[in-house]
């Protein structure tokens, strides 16, 4: 894939990984920020592949933190509880598969943001 194509799907990703933590935003908080979601999509992609990264040998809980840490960025960019911000996570999460269940068909795959997440047909 050429630089400009992978420029184009990582954005597309972004999009839906915004549009993810919109959906799960909106029902949870009443938030109706889409801005504010992409970012919190990119910010949270950058720290779950940072904690990856440098965290993800550490045994037992290694697989876990990164998933913690994104959950900690929609705490903190939301101002949510804990438990607020991981049914965020959850529904965004929930969200992505649905809309990724039908963006295949124009080559979409991923969403960006919104860790365990790729549509069938890239599995």
């Amino acid at each position: 894939m050429s630089l400009i194509g992978s420029a184009i799907t990582f954005a597309v990703s972004l999009l839906v990984g915004g549009l993810a933590i919109f959906i799960a935003a909106a029902v949870v908080t009443g938030t109706r920020d889409y801005g504010h979601a992409v970012f919190t999509a990119l910010v949270g992609a950058i720290v779950w592949g940072l904690t990856a990264l440098f965290l993800s040998w550490v045994p037992l809980i290694g697989d876990f933190l990164p998933l913690l840490a994104w959950v900690w960025v929609i705490r903190a960019r939301y101002g949510a509880s804990w438990v607020h911000a991981g049914v965020i996570g959850f529904i965004a999460w929930a969200s992505a598969v649905l809309v990724l269940a039908v963006l295949p068909f124009g080559g979409v795959t991923d969403a960006v943001g919104v860790p365990f997440v790729r549509s069938l047909g890239a599995i």
